[in-house]
Protein backbone atom coordinates (compact mmCIF):
# COMPACT_ATOMS: atom_id res chain seq x y z
CA UNK A 1 0.00 0.00 0.00
CA UNK A 2 1.31 3.61 -0.56
CA UNK A 3 2.81 5.54 2.07
CA UNK A 4 2.95 8.44 2.28
CA UNK A 5 4.47 11.46 5.13
CA UNK A 6 3.44 15.09 5.52
CA UNK A 7 5.64 17.25 7.09
CA UNK A 8 4.20 19.68 8.91
CA UNK A 9 1.42 19.60 11.58
CA UNK A 10 -0.45 23.35 11.01
CA UNK A 11 -3.64 23.47 9.40
CA UNK A 12 -2.34 22.91 5.72
CA UNK A 13 -0.70 19.88 6.83
CA UNK A 14 -3.21 18.24 8.83
CA UNK A 15 -5.93 19.07 6.18
CA UNK A 16 -3.46 17.04 3.79
CA UNK A 17 -3.25 14.46 5.73
CA UNK A 18 -7.10 14.09 6.26
CA UNK A 19 -7.67 14.22 2.50
CA UNK A 20 -5.48 11.64 1.70
CA UNK A 21 -6.26 9.45 4.48
CA UNK A 22 -10.34 9.57 4.29
CA UNK A 23 -10.47 9.45 0.55
CA UNK A 24 -8.28 5.95 0.41
CA UNK A 25 -10.50 4.73 3.58
CA UNK A 26 -13.94 5.79 1.54
CA UNK A 27 -12.88 4.27 -1.74
CA UNK A 28 -11.84 1.27 0.47
CA UNK A 29 -8.00 1.04 -0.61
CA UNK A 30 -5.48 -0.04 2.09
CA UNK A 31 -3.19 3.40 2.99
CA UNK A 32 -0.42 4.81 5.35
CA UNK A 33 -0.11 8.16 6.31
CA UNK A 34 2.24 9.57 9.02
CA UNK A 35 2.21 13.25 10.45
CA UNK A 36 5.99 14.53 10.88
CA UNK A 37 6.85 17.50 12.61
CA UNK A 38 8.73 19.45 15.63
CA UNK A 39 5.80 20.68 16.99
CA UNK A 40 2.11 20.20 17.23
CA UNK A 41 -0.31 21.79 18.44
CA UNK A 42 -0.97 23.97 21.09
CA UNK A 43 2.16 25.44 19.62
CA UNK A 44 1.99 25.74 15.78
CA UNK A 45 2.24 29.39 14.22
CA UNK A 46 -1.40 28.97 13.51
CA UNK A 47 -2.64 28.12 17.40
CA UNK A 48 -2.23 31.97 18.21
CA UNK A 49 -4.54 33.16 15.27
CA UNK A 50 -8.18 34.16 15.55
CA UNK A 51 -9.15 31.69 13.13
CA UNK A 52 -11.53 34.58 11.31
CA UNK A 53 -12.09 33.30 7.36
CA UNK A 54 -10.75 35.69 4.97
CA UNK A 55 -7.85 35.77 2.06
CA UNK A 56 -5.12 37.39 3.59
CA UNK A 57 -1.54 38.02 2.49
CA UNK A 58 -1.21 36.29 -0.42
CA UNK A 59 1.21 38.04 -2.51
CA UNK A 60 0.46 37.29 -6.26
CA UNK A 61 -0.96 33.96 -5.72
CA UNK A 62 -3.89 33.94 -9.07
CA UNK A 63 -7.25 35.22 -7.72
CA UNK A 64 -8.70 32.68 -9.16
CA UNK A 65 -7.06 29.83 -7.06
CA UNK A 66 -7.55 31.48 -3.86
CA UNK A 67 -11.39 32.30 -4.71
CA UNK A 68 -11.52 27.83 -5.15
CA UNK A 69 -9.60 27.13 -2.16
CA UNK A 70 -11.46 29.51 0.48
CA UNK A 71 -14.86 28.67 -1.50
CA UNK A 72 -14.31 25.00 -0.22
CA UNK A 73 -12.83 26.41 2.94
CA UNK A 74 -15.94 27.73 3.96
CA UNK A 75 -18.47 25.16 2.99
CA UNK A 76 -16.46 23.18 5.66
CA UNK A 77 -16.66 24.94 7.58
CA UNK A 78 -20.53 25.12 6.75
CA UNK A 79 -21.07 21.67 7.22
CA UNK A 80 -18.91 21.42 10.83
CA UNK A 81 -21.52 23.99 11.81
CA UNK A 82 -24.50 22.06 11.02
CA UNK A 83 -22.55 18.88 12.46
CA UNK A 84 -22.95 18.14 16.47
CA UNK A 85 -18.94 18.75 16.03
CA UNK A 86 -19.40 22.76 15.63
CA UNK A 87 -18.39 23.53 19.48
CA UNK A 88 -15.32 21.17 19.88
CA UNK A 89 -13.87 22.14 16.78
CA UNK A 90 -14.64 25.84 17.48
CA UNK A 91 -16.48 26.88 14.56
CA UNK A 92 -18.44 30.26 14.59
CA UNK A 93 -20.58 32.36 12.61
CA UNK A 94 -19.90 35.39 12.65
CA UNK A 95 -20.70 39.32 11.74
CA UNK A 96 -18.12 41.27 9.89
CA UNK A 97 -17.44 44.71 9.08
CA UNK A 98 -14.05 45.41 6.70
CA UNK A 99 -13.23 48.50 5.84
CA UNK A 100 -10.85 50.63 3.42
CA UNK A 101 -9.63 53.92 3.39
CA UNK A 102 -8.64 53.91 -0.05
CA UNK A 103 -9.36 55.97 -2.32
CA UNK A 104 -8.60 54.19 -5.72
CA UNK A 105 -10.42 50.78 -4.83
CA UNK A 106 -13.17 49.76 -2.33
CA UNK A 107 -12.81 46.83 0.26
CA UNK A 108 -11.29 43.84 -2.10
CA UNK A 109 -14.51 41.58 -2.23
CA UNK A 110 -13.85 39.06 -5.21
CA UNK A 111 -15.19 36.35 -2.88
CA UNK A 112 -18.39 37.96 -1.96
CA UNK A 113 -20.96 36.08 -2.98
CA UNK A 114 -18.68 32.79 -0.89
CA UNK A 115 -20.00 34.44 2.43
CA UNK A 116 -23.63 35.24 3.68
CA UNK A 117 -25.32 38.54 3.09
CA UNK A 118 -22.66 40.74 2.17
CA UNK A 119 -23.98 44.31 1.63
CA UNK A 120 -22.10 47.58 1.41
CA UNK A 121 -21.57 50.20 3.72
CA UNK A 122 -24.00 53.12 3.06
CA UNK A 123 -22.98 56.63 3.14
CA UNK A 124 -24.33 57.16 6.94
CA UNK A 125 -23.48 53.64 8.07
CA UNK A 126 -19.46 54.61 7.21
CA UNK A 127 -20.27 58.21 8.84
CA UNK A 128 -20.56 56.16 12.43
CA UNK A 129 -17.04 54.56 11.56
CA UNK A 130 -14.92 57.76 10.87
CA UNK A 131 -16.13 59.82 13.83
CA UNK A 132 -12.98 61.36 14.87
CA UNK A 133 -10.85 60.20 12.16
CA UNK A 134 -8.44 62.34 10.22
CA UNK A 135 -8.18 59.89 7.40
CA UNK A 136 -11.75 58.27 6.50
CA UNK A 137 -13.11 55.32 5.46
CA UNK A 138 -14.22 55.70 2.07
CA UNK A 139 -15.50 51.84 1.75
CA UNK A 140 -16.88 49.32 3.42
CA UNK A 141 -18.50 45.51 3.34
CA UNK A 142 -20.68 43.76 5.78
CA UNK A 143 -21.31 40.30 5.82
CA UNK A 144 -21.12 36.85 7.93
CA UNK A 145 -18.95 34.32 7.40
CA UNK A 146 -16.79 31.90 10.45
CA UNK A 147 -14.10 32.02 12.65
CA UNK A 148 -12.83 28.57 13.11
CA UNK A 149 -10.33 29.01 16.20
CA UNK A 150 -6.95 27.12 15.77
CA UNK A 151 -6.64 26.19 19.43
CA UNK A 152 -9.63 23.83 18.81
CA UNK A 153 -9.96 23.55 15.15
CA UNK A 154 -6.08 21.77 15.16
CA UNK A 155 -6.90 18.93 17.90
CA UNK A 156 -10.35 18.55 16.54
CA UNK A 157 -8.65 17.79 12.94
CA UNK A 158 -5.87 15.53 15.08
CA UNK A 159 -8.36 13.54 16.89
CA UNK A 160 -10.05 12.90 13.58
CA UNK A 161 -7.34 12.22 11.55
CA UNK A 162 -6.27 9.54 14.30
CA UNK A 163 -9.02 7.94 14.88
CA UNK A 164 -8.75 6.77 10.88
CA UNK A 165 -5.77 5.33 11.44
CA UNK A 166 -3.73 7.78 11.11
CA UNK A 167 0.01 8.24 12.22
CA UNK A 168 2.42 10.80 13.72
CA UNK A 169 6.23 11.21 14.75
CA UNK A 170 7.64 14.18 16.27
CA UNK A 171 10.99 14.89 14.34
CA UNK A 172 13.08 17.86 12.42
CA UNK A 173 13.55 17.21 9.45
CA UNK A 174 16.79 19.10 8.73
CA UNK A 175 17.38 17.79 5.37
CA UNK A 176 14.76 17.49 2.75
CA UNK A 177 16.66 15.40 0.04
CA UNK A 178 18.08 13.02 2.05
CA UNK A 179 14.77 11.95 3.74
CA UNK A 180 13.31 11.47 1.02
CA UNK A 181 16.43 9.26 -0.52
CA UNK A 182 16.25 7.39 2.83
CA UNK A 183 12.96 7.12 4.24
CA UNK A 184 11.10 4.17 3.13
CA UNK A 185 7.71 6.91 2.00
CA UNK A 186 6.51 6.53 -1.36
CA UNK A 187 5.24 10.33 -1.15
CA UNK A 188 6.32 13.01 0.64
CA UNK A 189 3.48 15.97 0.95
CA UNK A 190 5.75 19.28 2.46
CA UNK A 191 3.42 21.26 4.40
CA UNK A 192 6.32 23.41 6.13
CA UNK A 193 5.55 26.34 6.16
CA UNK A 194 8.16 29.70 6.57
CA UNK A 195 10.13 26.25 7.30
CA UNK A 196 10.74 25.39 3.46
CA UNK A 197 12.76 28.35 3.57
CA UNK A 198 16.02 26.46 4.58
CA UNK A 199 14.54 23.25 3.44
CA UNK A 200 14.23 23.71 -0.22
CA UNK A 201 16.14 26.88 0.21
CA UNK A 202 13.47 28.76 -1.32
CA UNK A 203 14.13 32.13 -1.25
CA UNK A 204 10.65 33.46 -2.02
CA UNK A 205 9.60 32.76 1.26
CA UNK A 206 9.82 35.19 3.96
CA UNK A 207 8.14 35.97 7.31
CA UNK A 208 5.47 38.31 8.05
CA UNK A 209 5.33 38.89 11.49
CA UNK A 210 2.10 38.91 13.35
CA UNK A 211 1.22 40.69 16.83
CA UNK A 212 -2.25 40.46 18.59
CA UNK A 213 -3.36 41.33 22.16
CA UNK A 214 -6.19 38.83 23.60
CA UNK A 215 -8.63 40.20 26.01
CA UNK A 216 -11.66 39.63 27.94
CA UNK A 217 -14.62 41.08 25.92
CA UNK A 218 -17.39 38.64 26.32
CA UNK A 219 -19.98 41.49 25.62
CA UNK A 220 -18.81 41.70 21.74
CA UNK A 221 -20.15 39.77 19.17
CA UNK A 222 -19.05 41.19 15.87
CA UNK A 223 -15.75 41.42 13.98
CA UNK A 224 -14.08 44.76 12.25
CA UNK A 225 -11.47 44.64 10.22
CA UNK A 226 -9.95 47.91 8.72
CA UNK A 227 -7.79 47.14 5.26
CA UNK A 228 -5.45 49.43 5.74
CA UNK A 229 -1.48 49.10 6.08
CA UNK A 230 -1.40 49.89 9.36
CA UNK A 231 -5.09 49.35 10.30
CA UNK A 232 -6.31 47.40 13.44
CA UNK A 233 -8.94 44.50 13.66
CA UNK A 234 -11.13 43.08 16.63
CA UNK A 235 -12.50 39.43 16.33
CA UNK A 236 -14.31 37.52 19.12
CA UNK A 237 -13.38 34.04 19.63
CA UNK A 238 -15.16 31.57 22.19
CA UNK A 239 -13.53 33.00 25.22
CA UNK A 240 -11.63 35.82 24.35
CA UNK A 241 -11.27 38.78 21.55
CA UNK A 242 -8.19 38.95 19.41
CA UNK A 243 -6.99 42.40 18.81
CA UNK A 244 -4.44 43.28 16.30
CA UNK A 245 -2.40 43.36 14.63
CA UNK A 246 1.13 43.82 12.53
CA UNK A 247 1.82 42.53 9.17
CA UNK A 248 5.56 43.10 9.31
CA UNK A 249 7.82 41.39 6.62
CA UNK A 250 10.68 40.12 7.15
CA UNK A 251 11.02 40.29 10.47
CA UNK A 252 11.56 37.79 12.38
CA UNK A 253 11.40 39.02 15.82
CA UNK A 254 9.09 36.19 17.86
CA UNK A 255 9.01 38.64 21.17
CA UNK A 256 6.36 40.88 22.25
CA UNK A 257 7.19 44.42 21.10
CA UNK A 258 5.88 47.18 23.93
CA UNK A 259 5.65 49.48 20.74
CA UNK A 260 3.32 46.91 18.78
CA UNK A 261 0.87 46.20 21.90
CA UNK A 262 0.17 50.03 22.22
CA UNK A 263 -0.33 50.38 18.41
CA UNK A 264 -2.85 47.55 19.00
CA UNK A 265 -4.87 48.32 21.90
CA UNK A 266 -5.32 52.39 21.09
CA UNK A 267 -6.37 51.82 17.62
CA UNK A 268 -9.09 49.21 18.45
CA UNK A 269 -10.19 51.42 21.26
CA UNK A 270 -11.25 54.06 19.17
CA UNK A 271 -13.44 51.28 17.17
CA UNK A 272 -14.71 50.14 20.42
CA UNK A 273 -14.12 52.76 23.65
CA UNK A 274 -15.35 50.19 26.10
CA UNK A 275 -12.17 47.87 25.02
CA UNK A 276 -10.54 50.24 27.81
CA UNK A 277 -12.48 48.68 30.82
CA UNK A 278 -11.51 44.77 29.75
CA UNK A 279 -9.33 42.31 31.07
CA UNK A 280 -6.09 41.79 28.89
CA UNK A 281 -5.20 38.54 29.46
CA UNK A 282 -2.05 37.70 26.92
CA UNK A 283 -0.16 39.34 23.86
CA UNK A 284 1.21 36.25 21.25
CA UNK A 285 3.43 36.54 18.62
CA UNK A 286 3.59 34.58 15.43
CA UNK A 287 5.57 34.43 12.05
CA UNK A 288 2.78 33.86 9.34
CA UNK A 289 4.62 31.93 5.89
CA UNK A 290 4.65 34.70 3.43
CA UNK A 291 5.83 33.84 -0.10
CA UNK A 292 5.21 35.78 -3.48
CA UNK A 293 3.52 32.65 -4.44
CA UNK A 294 1.82 30.43 -3.00
CA UNK A 295 3.25 26.48 -3.82
CA UNK A 296 1.07 24.03 -4.40
CA UNK A 297 2.72 21.39 -7.13
CA UNK A 298 4.18 18.17 -7.57
CA UNK A 299 7.98 16.81 -8.21
CA UNK A 300 9.36 13.69 -9.46
CA UNK A 301 12.56 12.44 -6.43
CA UNK A 302 13.34 9.77 -8.28
CA UNK A 303 10.71 6.95 -7.88
CA UNK A 304 9.19 9.10 -5.26
CA UNK A 305 6.55 11.87 -5.23
CA UNK A 306 7.25 15.09 -3.30
CA UNK A 307 3.91 17.71 -3.35
CA UNK A 308 4.79 21.24 -2.16
CA UNK A 309 1.99 22.97 -0.55
CA UNK A 310 2.89 25.89 1.57
CA UNK A 311 3.72 29.88 1.69
CA UNK A 312 -0.31 30.44 2.74
CA UNK A 313 0.54 33.50 4.26
CA UNK A 314 -2.34 34.70 6.71
CA UNK A 315 -4.47 32.58 4.99
CA UNK A 316 -3.61 29.09 6.46
CA UNK A 317 -7.17 28.31 8.24
CA UNK A 318 -9.47 30.16 4.92
CA UNK A 319 -7.50 27.54 2.67
CA UNK A 320 -6.08 24.55 3.76
CA UNK A 321 -9.29 22.62 2.99
CA UNK A 322 -9.51 23.76 -0.53
CA UNK A 323 -5.33 23.66 -1.07
CA UNK A 324 -5.92 19.72 0.54
CA UNK A 325 -8.07 18.99 -2.21
CA UNK A 326 -5.44 19.77 -4.82
CA UNK A 327 -2.98 17.89 -2.95
CA UNK A 328 -5.32 14.86 -3.21
CA UNK A 329 -6.02 15.45 -6.65
CA UNK A 330 -1.86 15.78 -7.45
CA UNK A 331 -1.60 12.54 -5.48
CA UNK A 332 -4.05 10.54 -7.43
CA UNK A 333 -2.47 11.94 -11.08
CA UNK A 334 0.49 10.57 -10.13
CA UNK A 335 -0.86 6.63 -9.54
CA UNK A 336 1.38 6.22 -7.18
CA UNK A 337 1.55 2.28 -5.88
CA UNK A 338 4.35 1.25 -3.02
CA UNK A 339 6.86 -1.38 -3.74
CA UNK A 340 6.52 -2.49 -0.05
Amino acid sequence: MPNIAVIGAGVNGIASAIKILEHHLTEGQPISVTIISEDFTPNTTGDGSAGLWGPYLLGGTPQSKVYKWSQSMHQFLENIWLSEDAGEAGVCLLPCVRLSTSTVDSVEDFWRNIVYGAMDLTADQLAVYNVGRSVKFTSGLSFITYTSEPVKLLPYLMKRFLRNGGKIVRRKIEDLDAFIADSGYDVIVNCSGLGSRKLLKDEQMYSVRGQVSRVKANWIFSAVLDESDDGNYIIPNTESVVLGGTHQEGDNNTQVCERDRQFIVSGCRRFIPGLEQTESLFDWVGLRPGRGELRLEAERRGQKLLIHNYGHGGSGVTLCWGCADDVLDLLLAANITSKL
